[in-house]
């Protein structure tokens, strides 16, 4: 399936920005080359999470891997343009199955452990995906489980394969075992793999995956992107991060979205290196693989860099000689972090901001050396006048508008929504035409909905401001509000509710309920709003509120419309009561 319209292809091949080669073929150059050269590696904890025995793998192996995986989907009847959800943490088998999808022409959506039957029920039917592959379990979540007893509710789905978890235990009806079934197929070899990219007719310009975000709606959005758009964004990485051929990476993001597959695989791919797998994030493991890996990049949240700083001893003994760049975001990074990582270790913080959509900033060493401006500010790419290193900084353009007024921002001192246009942007959310709609303005320019105004001397910079979009970023995980407000409408003692975030150093944002109760003077507790998205909702754990507040009516303005950001400065001064925070578990 290719997406983008024709024009845009004709403009992005003729500049070079856009090339012929897909994903695939990039992998089994690699792999050709260096089939003995190690590739991938399972976290050190795999059995503890979700069962089966560490793998590492080199690039031969993980091609025989993956030309399994071709030849199984095949054989089932999975063809070009079809869809396969992927349910998986981080392991080499994702390597595979992304791989396996890239050389069959089959669009991958992969999504986070912690989604449940409600978000599960909706991507399958919005996809109408051919089958589902997860694993038996995740720690004490049994997700094959999960899917079988919801498949009735999935009616286009034809089957659900499952990887085991080495104990011995039978699954459930309905779920194939994928490792039984590998062991029966035999592997395409190099040839049948290249020889089947021809005979389909794959093209870099295909949609290769379809990854899940939240906005305004009440449902996730499904994010196609081609091999082309990914390349770019992998491209990106490698610039930021300096990431030399050959170079060891450990990744503790999830495989599923724009900061893990642009890094884990695409990164990965563009510098034939080798990948740590990593996630749910674990501080003890993620040492252990920075003392035992050879580490030359990571990435890690503000929060665990801040940890790491304070407490030095963490790092007792191990030899952070080869790592000389870690990316950050996802939230405010304080400048003496910048600071002391590069005093006491040598090390660059590159900050980073970014979405599923591919609106994406970073703030280097080559484009803004001075640290406490890396810690604040964003270049302000494709912007006449200024001139940038970032390898896409030519390729983009961006503009600041007045979200009321619609009307361009030049100068510093006003907020307004950022934009981006460029070849490295999704072209439009997944058969889903008005949602693509809202999206652009009519100059083509993407809405990110996040606000920034315009700093720097010469004006040359961005600073992020805030959301402009009803959502929490709990985590790096984008929360709709809306989404969360419709499922919580429904509960016996809500009469009324607003879903707002409030700051924590650690997630960046957790969830809060601002609740009006169906009769005056009730009161409504945290754990029954929990217990109902957990039971009846059967929502995933990270939407769940963390905090609830209880109000006679929500503050609105004269046409109705409730004063979310009143609520948010009410919450966020803890005007409406101290609150501790409580931790949801997938």
């Amino acid at each position: 399936m290719i997406q983008v319209d024709q024009a845009s292809i004709d403009e992005y091949m003729a500049k070079g920005w856009w090339g012929q080669a897909t994903l695939g073929e990039i992998f089994l150059d690699t792999a050709a080359r260096q089939a003995d050269t190690f590739a991938v590696a399972d976290a050190p904890n795999r059995a503890e999470l979700f069962g089966g025995q560490h793998k590492r793998w080199s690039w031969g192996e993980l091609r025989a891997q993956t030309g399994r995986l071709c030849a199984l989907l095949q054989a089932q009847g999975v063809r070009k343009d079809d869809v396969v959800v992927v349910q998986l943490p981080n392991c080499v088998e994702l390597h595979a199955l992304y791989l396996a999808c890239a050389i069959n022409g089959v669009m991958i959506s992969p999504v986070p452990m912690q989604y449940r039957a409600h978000e599960l029920e909706y991507v399958t039917q919005a996809t109408q995906a051919r089958g589902v592959i997860t694993t038996q379990r995740l720690g004490k979540y049994l997700a094959a489980q999960e899917l079988a007893a919801m498949r009735a509710q999935m009616p286009a789905l034809q089957w659900i394969w499952s990887y085991g978890d080495g104990s011995g235990q039978p699954l459930p009806p309905g779920v194939a075992d994928l490792d039984a079934l590998l062991a029966q197929t035999a592997p395409w070899s190099e040839a049948q793999m290249r020889a089947h990219m021809r005979q389909i007719g794959l093209s870099a310009n295909d949609v290769f995956t379809i990854c899940w975000t939240s906005g305004t709606e009440a449902h996730s959005k499904g994010v196609p992107r081609s091999h082309n758009q990914w390349l770019l964004v992998g491209a990106s990485v490698v610039d930021a991060g300096q990431i030399q051929q050959g170079a060891q990476m450990v990744i503790p993001f999830p495989f599923v979205n724009m900061a893990g597959i642009s890094t884990s695989l695409v990164a990965w791919l563009l510098t034939a290196g080798g990948l740590h797998h990593h996630h749910p994030f674990d501080l003890k493991v993620f040492i252990l693989q920075l003392q035992d890996s050879g580490v030359d990049y990571t990435v890690a949240a503000p929060a665990v860099l801040n940890m790491l700083l304070k407490s030095p001893e963490l790092l007792e003994g191990v030899d952070l000689q080869r790592l000389k760049r870690i990316g950050s975001g996802g939230g405010p990074v304080a400048p003496w972090l910048f600071e002391q990582f590069f005093d006491r270790f040598g090390i660059e913080v590159i900050n980073y901001f970014g979405s599923n959509e591919g609106a994406s900033l970073a703030s280097t060493p080559q484009d803004i050396p001075d640290q406490e401006q890396r810690a604040n500010f964003f270049p302000r790419l494709g912007v006449a006048g200024f001139t940038w290193k970032a390898v896409n900084a030519d390729r983009m353009a961006t503009r600041l508008v007045d979200v009321d007024t619609e009307e361009e921002i030049t100068q510093s001192g006003k907020i307004g929504e950022l934009r981006f246009k460029g070849p490295m942007l999704f072209s439009g959310y997944y058969r889903s035409p008005e949602l693509t709609a809202r999206a652009f303005d009519a100059a083509g320019y993407y809405r990110s909905g996040d606000l920034f105004e315009i700093a720097g001397e010469r004006q040359q910079f961005y600073r992020f401001a805030g959301r402009h979009k009803d959502i929490v970023v709990r985590g790096g995980m984008n929360i709709s509000c809306e989404e969360v407000e419709n499922l919580l409408l429904s509960h016996p003692k809500v009469r009324e509710v607003a879903v707002v975030g409030w700051p924590d150093d650690v997630l960046g944002e957790r969830v809060c309920a601002v609740v009006v109760p169906k009769n005056a003077g009730e009161q409504v507790q945290l754990d029954e709003l929990v217990s109902f998205l957990k039971t009846v909702g059967k929502v995933a754990a990270f939407k769940w509120p963390e905090r609830v507040e209880v109000l006679d009516e929500l503050p609105r303005n004269p046409v109705g419309k409730v004063l979310k950001r009143v609520l948010r400065a009410q919450v966020q001064d803890k005007a409406l009561g101290a609150a501790t925070p409580r931790e949801t578990t997938a």
